[in-house]
């Protein structure tokens, strides 16, 4: 990154009044982390229960559980005052944990469906996974505050709408309807989408810590 965009970025709107980039000491156990492990290991039971009892209800009920989950442990971190970019980091892996054993399950279950959920589970654990990770190259707590870096990247991957049309339309789209062509479509779009993020990253460049020495 160029010093002018380094300059734009310090200009930005900060994640954190107390510190000027929102980072704050680290630590791996918080409520919000226990939270994660919890509904983590709920859900990918709860799916594979579903796989093995070849049961859709039991299946859609471990996707509320992680779907639920997720919001209750940012929403306690970010009441608690207790986000740290180790837990965003567990999140996000936790999250893709929690999608891969929904979806195998459903391609388990109704397999007609798989072209779309494994061009979804490509989007979602490949590209989007990159994208959500690429925080840790600058000072700040999460993805949730990617603002300070990148608006339009912020606004196209971790905004509300964009994490409603990424997490949840395609699922629940899938499970109403069943088209198959129509999530195939959908699931291409997010990838698509997830590549021009991901090129419009690259150009800006993710800045390399000197070394010690």
């Amino acid at each position: 990154m160029g010093s002018g965009e380094q300059g734009r970025v310090r200009a930005e709107p900060v994640a954190d009044p107390d510190n000027r980039y929102g980072v704050r000491e680290e630590r791996l156990l918080t409520g919000a982390t226990v939270i994660t492990a919890v509904r983590t290991v709920a859900s990918v039971v709860l799916a594979a229960v579903a796989a093995h009892q070849e049961s859709l209800t039991l299946l859609v009920v471990a996707l509320v559980v992680y779907w639920v989950g997720d919001m209750l442990d940012g929403f306690y971190a970010r009441v608690r005052d207790c986000e740290t970019r180790i837990g965003a980091v567990l999140d996000i892996m936790c999250d893709r944990l929690n999608a891969a054993a929904f979806y195998i399950g459903l391609a388990w279950l109704q397999p007609d469906l798989s072209p779309a959920i494994f061009v979804y589970l490509a989007e979602f654990m490949v590209v989007d996974c990159f994208l959500s990770i690429a925080f840790l190259a600058w000072p700040v707590r999460s993805p949730n505050y990617f603002f300070v870096v990148d608006r339009p990247i912020w606004l196209w991957n971790w905004s509300k709408p964009a994490k409603a049309v990424n997490s949840a339309l395609f699922a629940v789209l899938l499970l109403v309807t069943g088209w198959m062509w129509v999530g195939l479509a959908i699931a291409s779009a997010l990838l698509v989408l997830k590549c021009v993020s991901l090129h419009r990253l690259v150009r800006i460049g993710l800045p390399v810590p000197r070394a010690d020495g």
